[in-house]
């Protein structure tokens, strides 16, 4: 009987399959036949340059990158047309299987290359009166007789206001109602929104024409009140929830593209509930990534498409790839693989007594109680605490009480990710203990400590040296391990920045 049940077993993973999904905007991924929709910039054998030569080059590099990326499955988005698919098929044979949408008078579509068969396709329209964008692609897979979908969506840029956004998250949302609660699908694509839109938007009068609500985090429900949908709750809401893949990294990691050094997070995968309950096809915990070799990302810079002129005389100069970094995560129909619920249950029961503790955090299911944390630093209203041989947090607001210098026994009722940044949110204070007189000693030496480590986010430093520039304080101090960096300098009354040249 137990050499039975270990054949079945056997059996059971050797037919169980991992497989790779991909998203990846190729940034205007042109041929070159004249259809009139083109860009200005892609009409072919102009001045621009878009010639034979610079269409070789960013196609091979589009290849190049597909190849490296070796996904199963790879939803790209901003391609001309069905030809360049085509095209795109010639030159990676592996790939078995396309689809394709594209509105006629619109400039760019979205499609699929897959090894894995694609049973059928079907077209979301998202129409408006006065812009032409483009469909949502859902495509349906089969693996092992098992199916699922994937949604590839390339929503309206931020050229406009987040309204446009809404209708495509509606649309979407309605398309998702009809499908059976334990149905798996991935959301994948350009959303042209970040995974914490709502956060991000907020006081843009430009986009936020929502009253705060945007299509990725309250219509696609990635958030509930505010909160993200994550591991402890999103088999438990009734809701339609979905959970976004970028909260598996760390928040200095949580970039596909890069503006003026901002980290963006346009590109998304995003789960539905049953991908994450080890039925059929799951997804493998932890193996969100973000595609960025040095040849498509470098100095913090990502290596985009490149073009030089003014912007409306520009011209191609043969080099570069994409403005966006493709982004993947690995799947699987192995029940052994896939099971982060099960470990984060296991891990919820550990006590939350550090502030480090509360890093490994999104949001806290359960408060937790932080003893001798010492006040190290208090404004009118906010405070950041640290405990000895531990980490140091902000405490956003509700501070008033805390004094200077003394240690407390804490309790942690709410936490936040602001701009990439770990705050309390909401707390309480369980006890006054002693005064801790030598509170300095838990400041952190800048000229021994790498103070751009993101462990170190919240932490008061000193033995800053340097001339101040532009608002930049330039390191120039030999026994330092920042020589030679700067620092961006912020203050709340720009009158009490320091002056330029001043050291």
């Amino acid at each position: 009987m137990i050499k039975t049940l270990l054949l079945l077993f056997l059996a059971l993973n050797i037919y169980a399959k991992d497989f790779v999904i991909a998203s990846y905007n190729a940034e205007n991924l042109f041929d070159l036949k004249k259809q009139n929709s083109e860009y200005k910039e892609f009409i072919p054998n102009t001045s621009s340059k878009w010639n034979q030569k610079n269409f070789n080059i960013k196609i091979n590099n589009a290849v190049k990158v597909i190849k490296d990326i070796n996904a199963d499955i790879i939803a790209l988005q901003e391609i001309e047309n069905r030809e360049v698919m085509q095209l795109l098929l010639k030159k990676l044979p592996e790939y078995k299987y396309s689809s394709f949408v594209k509105y006629s008078r619109s400039s760019i579509g979205l499609g699929f290359l897959s090894k894995i068969k694609i049973k059928n396709n079907r077209q979301i329209d998202v129409k408006f009166t006065n812009k032409i964008f483009r469909p949502i692609l859902e495509s349906t897979f089969e693996l092992e007789n098992k199916e699922f979908k994937i949604f590839n969506n390339h929503w309206p840029s931020k050229r406009i206001a987040e309204s446009y956004r809404v209708k495509f998250a509606k649309k979407l949302q309605d398309r998702l109602s009809k499908l059976p609660r334990d149905y798996d699908y991935i959301l994948v694509g350009d959303f042209n929104s970040n995974y914490d839109e709502d956060r991000s938007f907020k006081y843009n009068k430009k986009l936020n024409n929502t009253s705060g609500v945007t299509g990725i985090n309250q219509v696609l429900n990635t958030t509930l009140g505010n909160k993200y949908i994550t591991y402890d709750d999103v088999l438990k809401q009734k809701r339609k929830v979905h959970f976004n893949l970028w909260l598996d990294l760390p928040t200095s990691d949580r970039f596909s593209n890069k503006y003026r050094t901002q980290s963006n997070t346009p590109d998304n995968i995003i789960l539905s509930p049953a991908l994450l309950d080890t039925k059929n096809i799951s997804y493998i915990h932890k193996s969100f990534k973000v595609f960025k070799p040095n040849y498509l990302y470098r100095n913090n810079k990502v290596l985009r498409w490149q073009m030089k002129g003014s912007r409306y005389n520009k011209v191609h100069v043969g080099a570069g790839y994409s403005d966006h970094l493709p982004i993947y995560a690995k799947f699987s129909t192995s029940k052994e693989k896939t099971n982060p619920i099960k470990e984060i249950k296991k891990n919820s029961k550990k006590d939350l007594n550090k502030i480090s503790d509360l890093y490994t955090k999104m949001k806290l299911v359960e408060p937790a109680i932080i003893k001798d944390a010492v006040v190290i630093y208090k404004s009118k209203t906010g405070a950041i605490i640290k405990q000895k041989n531990d980490r140091a947090i902000y405490i956003y607001k509700h501070a008033q009480e805390l004094k200077l210098g003394y240690k407390y026994t804490l309790q942690v009722n709410d936490i936040v990710d602001y701009n990439g940044l770990k705050e309390i949110d909401s707390f309480s204070v369980l006890e006054e203990n002693t005064r801790f007189k030598n509170y300095k000693s838990l400041f952190i030496n800048a000229r021994k400590i790498d103070i751009f480590n993101s462990n170190n986010q919240n932490e008061i430093a000193f033995n800053l040296r340097g001339e101040i520039k532009k608002r930049k304080l330039y390191i120039d101090d030999s026994k330092s391990i920042l020589n030679g960096k700067s620092i961006k300098i912020y203050a709340k009354n720009k009158n009490n920045l320091p002056k330029n040249n001043q050291t």
